[in-house]
């Protein structure tokens, strides 16, 4: 009886499209970086009934009376930013969970912002990472945004992952445990964020567009929602450190961009898990994203 049951579990865990292990990238920017306390790095922006602390993990809760975030006690000016998160299974749709930089405090409506984003699911189907780069805009103005759109090679809601940023003056790298899965480079100044950022992370609803575009709605008889963080990642260029700081490197290379194997393991992510490319979407005008 023990084959049957092998192959059924093989079955298994090759339908739910986690059958794949990733290449290795030959580089870990992760472990090039300390871990940074979450009392010592941030602060609370909002919610601050719906964020727990147990030990090192920080968990933020969705219900329908409000979700949470929190933000960088520092700017900076480039840097590594990441966190390990675990998502919550069973029905997630309408929830974004969230990692990502921006300075929309500080430029309403003219910002700039580099997402990481797990849109929520209805059982059976996968979580999107949503990856996007927005350059002087918001919702209350020309929004120009650069989604790019993964599933993944894992459940995300079974372990921890680690998802990261890595933004220099020449270039954006998104990761996911050190397999980098997109990169966005300066092609002019024009559409590269340059000023500084925080790094914030956030729970809340989103369900307008979150999910299959907004038809599946948050239904918040499975609250609350939670997501878990972890293992912070922090190392940079602070907005009023020295002008002669250094941001870590996306690579091997230093920051002269991406090596050969990491190149590699970046094609095997797109060609397997790479859902929507804003690039190829010919609903988009393109004019405004030359970089295409």
């Amino acid at each position: 009886m023990a084959f049957p049951l092998i192959l059924l579990a093989f079955l298994v865990l090759c339908s739910s499209g986690y059958s794949q292990r990733s290449p290795s990238p030959g580089y870990y920017p992760s472990s090039q970086v300390p871990t940074s306390p979450f009392d010592r790095e941030f602060r609370t922006l909002w919610g601050s009934q719906h964020q727990r602390t147990e030990q090192d993990v920080i968990t933020l809760l969705l219900d329908k009376s409000s979700g949470s975030g929190f933000k960088s006690l520092r700017s900076y000016k480039s840097g590594y930013f990441g966190a390990s998160i675990k998502l919550q299974s069973g029905y997630t749709a309408g929830v974004d969970t969230s990692l990502y930089l921006s300075n929309n405090q500080e430029h309403p409506g003219d910002h700039d912002e580099v997402d990481i984003e797990f849109l929520g699911t209805t059982p059976g189907k996968p979580y999107s990472l949503q990856t996007n780069v927005f350059v002087r805009g918001s919702g209350d103005r020309n929004v120009i945004g650069r989604e790019m759109k993964f599933n993944l090679w894992f459940d995300p809601t079974q372990d921890f992952h680690h998802y990261s940023i890595l933004w220099n003056p020449n270039q954006i790298v998104f990761y996911v445990d050190d397999v980098p899965i997109r990169t966005y480079d300066r092609k002019n100044e024009a559409i590269f964020p340059t000023r500084p950022m925080w790094l914030y992370g956030s729970i809340w609803d989103a369900s307008d567009w979150a999910t299959e575009n907004g038809r599946i709605k948050a239904d918040y008889r499975y609250q609350p929602f939670i997501a878990k963080y972890t293992n912070f990642k922090l190392a940079g260029c602070t907005a009023d450190g020295s002008s002669s700081c250094t941001p870590p490197s996306a690579s091997p290379m230093g920051n002269r961009g991406l090596s050969q194997r990491q190149m590699g393991a970046m094609a095997w992510a797109q060609r397997n898990f790479l859902v929507y490319n804003y690039c190829h979407d010919p609903k988009r005008d393109h004019t405004q994203t030359p970089e295409c």
